[in-house]
């Protein structure tokens, strides 16, 4: 390619690309034969410019986005010392999307001081708004964040403990409408990529590769894109809606439920080279409702109390996703009991 283009710069008469900017004599508008582009006036694009002596290129200087947010720095002021103190606090912030990475610094400098243990106190911190990227990144355990809003991507990013949740204003459309096929999109792409453990609770949608590479977190969401589960090795995800293509690619461990109301031909959407959708068991329900109703207490989830107001009916639409060997565990174990009767 760049031998190619050092031979169309030499047809130009031009050494370099850098000789090329602002060139815009070198330009013809070319006929492709279609009338509708043909007809398009370009001439306003490759005019030349009207002082020929002036410089040809625009430079402008552009201030760099501070990587700190300021946000950050307040929650750690007002929240560290009180958690190493044993307090148990709470705290309320609006947020900005240009607020990113937010508990990462409090949740660095706990671990920090305790390591893996939990701290003395906690921090159950609220927000309203839309948050920048990697909301709650790295949170660990004795910090505890509600967003009330959006989020961008990468939400829960390596989180080791903690919680996070993530629930629509009061005024949202989806939410007042009640519908259970429109829950809101309020968290990006990654979101939960590498966490090793602690819960992530969303009333809503969430983008495309969702818990990569998950070893040990619990997640519920409400509908998910492509990849969902790619790579996971621990952990549970619960997704009570639509999945995208590719679910479960390279996951050799963990667990992931998903309720398929719609009957959204869940299993053309599954890869199958590691594992098998199942029905769940009496003992895999019994952990699945528990986590429905730890959802719907956290985020006041409109979709979550639909699917335990009709639960037994549900059986049917609910599906177990699980590692092929595991699979295999519990078929064994099922003939087993039935060879012992």
């Amino acid at each position: 390619m760049a031998e190619e283009v050092r031979g169309y710069l030499a047809q130009l008469g031009l050494r370099s690309l850098d000789e090329a900017v602002g060139r815009v004599e070198l330009l013809r508008q070319r006929t492709t034969g279609d009338e509708r582009a043909d007809a398009l006036d370009l001439s306003p694009l490759i005019a030349p410019p009207e002082h020929l002596d002036e410089p040809r290129r625009f430079e402008a200087r552009v201030e760099l986005q501070d990587p700190r947010s300021d946000l950050g720095d307040e929650v750690m002021a007002d929240a560290f010392q009180r958690v190493w103190d044993g307090d148990e606090i709470d705290l309320h912030y609006g947020i900005r999307n240009k607020d990113r990475a937010i508990g990462a610094a409090l949740s660095g400098a706990i671990a920090l001081e305790y390591g893996t243990l939990p701290p003395l106190g906690t921090a159950r911190l609220r927000f309203e708004g839309s948050a920048g990227q990697s909301f709650g990144a790295f949170v660990t355990h004795g910090v505890e964040l509600e967003l009330v809003g959006e989020a961008n991507d990468y939400v829960g990013k390596g989180m080791g403990g903690g919680t996070i949740v993530v629930r629509p204003p009061a005024n949202d459309a989806s939410v007042v409408q009640g519908s259970a096929a429109g829950s809101p999109v309020l968290a990006g792409n990654t979101c939960l990529y590498g966490a090793t453990g602690g819960e992530l609770f969303v009333a809503g949608s969430v983008g495309e590769r969702f818990a990569v590479r998950n070893s040990g977190a619990l997640a519920i969401v409400e509908g998910v894109g492509d990849h969902c589960c790619e790579y996971m090795t621990g952990g549970t995800v619960v997704v009570l809606g639509r999945v995208g293509s590719n679910l479960g690619a390279g996951m050799t461990g963990g667990q992931a439920f998903v309720w398929d109301p719609e009957a959204e031909r869940l299993m053309s959407r599954i890869n199958t080279d590691l594992v098998e959708a199942i029905r769940p068991e009496p003992d895999a329900l019994v952990e699945l409702r528990w986590l429905v109703e730890r959802h719907v207490e956290r985020t006041e989830s409109l979709r979550g109390a639909e699917l335990l107001k009709v639960w037994d009916q549900a059986t049917e639409q609910l599906w177990h996703i699980l590692p092929r060997e595991r699979v295999r565990r519990i078929e064994g174990g099922a003939a087993r009991q039935v060879s012992a009767l």
